[in-house]
């Protein structure tokens, strides 16, 4: 999940610190992944605990920020896949890669965001996340059916089956690229491809809505 890294020139002092601090995690996660500690990302950010309290309230206060952030950037890269030019196949093995390559490339970051330690029971150690996972899944699964509608025919019923098919999407990418992330059974390209012919039966046949800009 890709690391957020873009500033405004109408950012205040106090949202740049944020950012600071949200980067400084950030180091942290990608080094430690779920053991990621507030003791740990104190002391990488060079400021004592209350201080990081401060800003974010708690430990679940700074995990949904980081939650928000690569969130954002997924759904961002997504949506890129989405719009390039190509055919509909294509667009859709693009997307399907987008998000296994978003993995591969920081699992630490993944294993974070969807995994807590399991050794730290809610204890200073780390972040209990797993209760924050499926909140994250869900917002990827409504932004999906939301880009499906805005651009497939589903005819009667589209809002309804488009919402479906994309937490059905989310979900299946969730469960295969978790599996495929700790087993390496296969290569990436492999796996997109295999998962890219599962979703083509119906998604092949309908038609792009009219005035849309086509999927």
């Amino acid at each position: 999940m890709d690391i957020a890294h873009r500033t405004t020139d109408r950012q205040t002092p106090a949202e740049q610190r944020r950012r600071e601090l949200l980067e400084a995690a950030d180091r942290v996660v990608l080094r430690d992944g779920p053991k990621a500690s507030m003791n740990a990302i104190a002391a990488e950010a060079g400021i004592t605990k209350p201080i990081l309290y401060r800003h974010f309230g708690d430990k679940g206060g700074l995990y949904r920020a980081l939650a928000i952030r690569h969130t954002d950037a997924l759904l961002a890269a997504l949506r890129a896949a989405l719009d390039a030019p190509s055919d509909r196949r294509r667009r859709v093995e693009s997307t399907l890669d987008t998000y296994l390559a978003s993995i591969e490339a920081m699992p630490q970051v993944y294993r974070f965001l969807m995994h807590p330690a399991e050794e730290s029971h809610q204890t200073e150690q780390g972040f209990d996340v797993g209760r924050h996972s499926a909140p994250l899944l869900r917002r990827m699964g409504e932004e999906l059916g939301q880009v499906i509608a805005e651009r497939v025919d589903l005819g009667p019923g589209a809002e309804a089956q488009a919402r479906i098919w994309g937490h059905g999407i989310v979900g299946m990418m969730h469960a295969a690229g978790d599996w495929w992330l700790g087993e390496r059974p296969c290569s990436r390209a492999d796996l997109v491809r295999s998962l890219a012919d599962l979703l083509w039966g119906r998604l092949a046949q309908a038609p792009d809505l009219p005035g849309g800009p086509g999927f």
